[in-house]
């Protein structure tokens, strides 16, 4: 069963990010040291055992130590219809891959990568980086709340 807190996690490895939508998953890799979370890649959903050997390949060769699935909530706090999509993926992930997955409110991320995303191209403003924002937002929606992640566990110890 996937975790909710952050101290739960091991405490060496890279942390990956997952942020699930329907057509698409986000990832973003946290570094050795845990300071600094990056995007990496946005994988087109297909069947779970495609996806499963991307995903298995990502995490031997980065040496990942332990997951975190973004948990779309609503503004209000509540479960959203993709919350148990998500819930559902941070538990094949513990399954498949042997690794505690943490669910972590995603809220906001997506806003936030796009807005982060558009300012970066600010006066650049072409269908073709509109089109390289649509592709890029879902890993950096990962690692925005990957670094709320990093964060959490640097402060608390």
């Amino acid at each position: 069963m996937p975790i909710s807190n952050p101290e739960q996690l091991p405490t060496a490895g890279k942390i990956i990010a997952f942020d699930v939508g329907q057509k698409t998953v986000g990832m973003a890799l946290s570094d050795k040291t845990r300071m600094i979370a990056s995007p990496l890649k946005t994988l087109k959903r297909e069947k779970w055992t495609k996806d499963k050997e991307i995903i298995r390949q990502i995490l031997e060769k980065e040496g990942v130590s332990c997951a975190v699935v973004g948990l779309p909530l609503s503004m209000a706090g509540e479960e959203t219809p993709q919350t148990k999509s998500c819930i559902s993926f941070a538990m094949n992930v513990e399954e498949a891959f042997g690794i505690p997955a943490l669910l972590w409110d995603e809220r906001l991320s997506t806003v936030s990568a796009t807005n982060a995303l558009f300012e970066q191209r600010q006066g650049r403003q072409t269908r073709a980086s509109k089109k390289d924002i649509k592709k890029q937002v879902d890993s950096v929606a990962a690692a925005i709340f990957l670094q709320a992640v990093l964060e959490n566990l640097r402060y608390r110890t």
